[in-house]
């Protein structure tokens, strides 16, 4: 591995999808579009909202933001009383807007408008098996398989084709999908993604993540649980089990990294879980230093933990500027480098001849850290003493996170901490343990660490693993 030949690479990790759903609420258009603002931070490439307007599915999908997609012209025309919505970041698929979300058709059952969080992993097979039956795809990504698998005359056939098409799938997937007669809400029978509930006056709410509930005043009902089907019309709400979980599997990255602070994730409260990361990293790895400096902001939570368990006072050693545009779309290599530096800012009169302690959630590709630990030592940072808030990220994932080739993570290829070390210019370095990451969950037993452990609870295809490697490479 040569670290410096990608050094255009940011180092953070990008996972699947935000997904959101509302059914019977005057202003469902309008409470998507906000419920996808909150979940933003799961997909920045593109976003889209499909709604139920006289009694036909209509969707509206752009590339960007959510606030640089739905426009005044947008909610001008766009009324309903249900609507799903998506933000998405591709992990199957290439990032255009072919790819970009819901998804609506027309087939022999009527119109339906699916939103997918997750990665199929026997998808890629899947779709090879429907093409030589005869499907034609619009898009690649993984998400069109269950449509058509709907569209099958064996699966239409069935009592519950819904139940039916999704026992065909494996790996990681929560599904909204919306039908003229109301909203379904679905989730794969190992948990490994968050779909939640809430209840807005009469309106039913279905999201990734609870932030997405609370910012509209919504009451938390509770998950979709693993391996269930929730249907929500005008009958009220029916539950039913399409598949029994065999092995929960909820994966710790959301906790680590994804989720947003104020969420509640796998019924833990994602800031206090990343709290408890951090006091347990100060046991496990002490530090002789002055300040203990997160990096913002995924690093908050577990500096503060760090901080109170270790005594070392907290300060804010880097500052983010959150008005900065994406950086992968800037045209030139020049300019990509600069809206990285612009990100984030080394705070000089803090950091200027003290030892530094600086938390971060994860050590990917070695590339932004690099850059990170530069600025705090043009800062004139006497010594700095990194700390990672879970453990070194050594297997490829393949259900939903944005790093399946092992080539591009340094832990796989660089093998030892201290080889880390000496290409960060960095005093120390240390990582969470996989058993002190999960002292910190309710459950410990019903997490996926296979990105850590290699411990995979479901199996993939090799054709996915090839699809998803290339895609990846190109996505860069």
């Amino acid at each position: 591995m040569d670290p410096q030949a990608n050094s255009s690479i940011e180092d953070s990790v990008k996972e699947a999808c935000g997904i959101f759903g509302v059914f019977d609420h005057e202003n469902a258009v309008e409470l998507a579009y906000y419920g996808l603002y909150a979940l933003q931070h799961r997909g920045q490439e593109s976003a889209g909202i499909a709604c139920l307007m006289d009694g036909r599915i209509k969707s509206y999908l752009g590339m960007g933001l959510v606030g640089e997609v739905f426009r005044d012209e947008f909610f001008a025309k766009f009324k309903s009383r249900h609507a799903i919505g998506h933000t998405r970041y591709s992990t199957a698929g290439s990032s255009n807007i072919r790819n970009a979300q819901p998804i609506t058709i027309d087939y022999a059952g009527g119109q339906i408008s699916v939103a997918h969080n997750g990665n199929v992993t026997n998808g890629w097979r899947l779709r090879r098996e429907l093409e030589e039956q005869g499907s034609i795809f619009q898009t690649t990504s993984d998400s069109e398989v269950v449509l058509h698998l709907l569209a099958r005359p064996e699966i239409r056939s069935q009592p519950d084709p819904i139940a039916a098409a999704l026992r065909r799938l494996q790996g990681a997937f929560c599904f909204i999908f919306l039908t003229p007669e109301g909203i379904i809400a679905a989730r794969d029978e190992n948990g490994f993604r968050p779909l939640v509930l809430a209840r807005l006056g009469p309106a039913t709410l279905v999201a990734s993540e609870t932030c997405a509930f609370d910012m509209l005043g919504a009451e938390y009902l509770g998950e979709v649980a693993p391996g269930e089907i929730v249907r929500i019309d005008a009958r009220g709400i029916t539950r039913s089990r399409y598949a029994e979980s065999k092995r929960v599997s909820h994966c710790i990255f959301e906790h680590v990294y994804f989720a947003r602070p104020d969420s509640r994730v796998f019924n833990q409260n994602v800031h206090l879980v990343r709290k408890a990361f951090g006091r347990q990293l100060a046991l496990e790895a002490p530090a002789q230093a002055d300040l203990v400096v997160p990096v913002p902001d995924s690093g908050n939570s577990a500096a503060q933990g760090y901080s109170e368990q270790s005594g070392i006072p907290l300060e804010q050693g880097f500052i983010r500027n959150h008005y900065v545009g994406r950086t992968f779309i800037q045209p030139s290599q020049g300019q990509r480098d600069i809206g990285v530096k612009i990100k984030l800012n080394a705070v000089r009169d803090v950091v200027k001849g003290r030892r530094v302690v600086v938390i971060d959630d994860s050590i990917i590709r070695g590339t932004t850290s690099k850059g990170r630990v530069r600025r705090l030592r043009d800062a004139g940072a006497k010594e700095i003493h990194l700390r990672i808030s879970c453990p070194p990220t050594r297997h490829p994932c393949f259900y939903g996170i944005d790093f399946p080739d092992p080539k591009e993570l340094i832990a796989n290829q660089m093998g030892s901490v201290e080889a880390i070390c000496r290409f960060l210019e960095i005093d120390s370095l240390a990582y969470l343990s996989v058993e002190g990451m999960l002292k910190a969950m309710d459950k410990p037993g019903n997490f996926c660490a296979a990105c850590f452990t290699g411990d995979y609870p479901v199996e993939y295809d090799a054709e996915f693993d090839k699809n998803a490697m290339e895609g990846a490479r190109a996505r860069r």
